[in-house]
């Protein structure tokens, strides 16, 4: 299974694990799953500490550190085929990073990890948590 993981499933899993459901946990630990983390998250995590809504830690080293030990497989780009699929989707959702996730996890078929309930009820029904 391909997994995308989203910005918070990325953040719980690299610093704290506990926060992950069991599912979650289990799914972004299996050897057998491949770890895709997408360009929008890292755009989303360094906007966030620049803001100062997440601990100044996050330095594109320590994102690049955490994405080696979490074994991320492929670091997803940002695509003209995601951003035109955006125009498709409802606007059940108004977070940009969330809704250009939501799009690549379409356009790619990948199987989002995310506790975000808006985007399973309206987006994306397999997702995982």
């Amino acid at each position: 299974m391909t997994l995308l993981l989203d910005t918070q499933a990325f953040i719980w899993a690299a610093k704290e694990p506990r926060r992950l459901s069991s599912a979650a946990r289990k799914a972004i630990s299996s050897p057998t799953n491949h770890r895709y983390l997408s360009h929008v998250s890292v755009w989303e995590i360094v906007t966030k500490v620049s803001i100062g809504k997440l601990n100044s830690a996050w330095t594109p080293l320590e994102i690049e550190r955490q994405c080696e030990l979490l074994k991320i497989d492929f670091v997803l780009p940002i695509g003209m085929d995601h951003i035109y699929h955006l125009r498709t989707l409802p606007l059940h959702h108004n977070d940009p990073f969330d809704r250009l996730l939501i799009a690549q996890a379409q356009v790619e078929g990948l199987r989002m990890v995310t506790s975000d309930s808006t985007i399973s009820d309206n987006y994306l029904a397999d997702t995982i948590w």
